[in-house]
């Protein structure tokens, strides 16, 4: 059912609690509501994107079907498998909630040194890779907390990047390795979000540090409200949804350059095999 040529994909990330998922959940909402065909991927241990897009019932979590994994991306030869088969995932594994996007659930290992992530990570970066939904499509990768998904090179490969910051040391402190890391790994494409109520001084720093400020997210007692009521924050409205909603009008001109590149890219390939 995924098919198409341009799919966007957008992965979020940033310290633990600076509001990467109800950034990521309401951006999906929001998205999907312009017309895009929307793949939202929870690939934090916490697994709490459902919430934040108004899904009741999420899926089961990929990780937890090990004969799949074993299957698709375990060892061959002494080696896992690189490109394991995953082209049927969303559509067998994936539920759809409100405004029609497609949820999926990476999950991980269970605690205790019950084994390492090293198949899943494969799956998931295999999963990124080979996904096609229909011309006006993205994906949005909720990854978790940190920089360690970066270290495995699990969102090789992605259009952009947007870190999710508040005002704080720590949470600038990640951005910069995340800056430095994404480079690293291919992704040229970093912004970042300021939550929580932003300062010049953020900003200022941000702008040391090479990356471009999409916008701010005040703090907004409404989010509170929203996961009291177990409510998705695109549903219950406030001055943070408002603002996201001025950040993803940004994005979407951004998007749009990314498709307009990826199809200069695509008819110089074609001129190519011509010759």
């Amino acid at each position: 059912m995924f098919q198409g040529e341009f799919l966007i994909k957008i992965a979020i990330t940033g310290k633990g609690g600076v509001g990467k998922t109800t950034f990521s959940g309401t951006l999906a909402r929001m998205l999907a509501r312009d017309g895009y065909e929307v793949l939202a991927i929870d690939a934090d241990p916490d697994m709490n994107l459902a919430s934040s897009l108004g899904v009741e019932t999420p899926p089961r979590p990929l990780a937890e079907y090990k004969d799949l994994i074993q299957e698709r991306a375990g060892e061959e030869g002494g080696a896992f498998i690189y490109n394991p088969k995953v082209d049927d995932i969303a559509g067998k594994y994936g539920v759809i909630g409100p405004d029609g996007v497609r949820m999926l659930v990476m999950g991980t290992v269970d605690r205790g040194g019950s084994g390492c992530m090293c198949p899943a990570s494969a799956f998931l970066r295999a999963l990124l890779r080979h996904l096609m939904l229909r011309d006006k499509s993205a994906v949005i990768l909720d990854m978790e907390a940190g920089i360690e998904h970066l270290g495995r090179g699990t969102t090789r490969g992605m259009d952009l990047m947007i870190v999710v910051v508040e005002p704080g040391a720590r949470s600038l402190e990640t951005a910069e390795r995340i800056k430095k890391l994404s480079s690293e790994i291919g992704v040229t494409n970093l912004f970042a979000v300021i939550n929580k109520g932003g300062s010049e001084k953020v900003i200022e720093m941000l702008d040391k540090l090479g990356i471009p400020v999409l916008g701010e997210i005040p703090f907004d007692t409404q989010l509170m409200h929203a996961d009291l009521e177990k409510q998705a924050p695109i549903e219950v409205g406030g001055e943070a949804v408002e603002a996201i909603g001025k950040i993803k009008e940004k994005l979407t001109v951004i998007v749009e350059e990314i498709r307009a590149e990826k199809a200069k890219e695509k008819k110089e390939k074609e001129k190519e095999k011509k010759k």
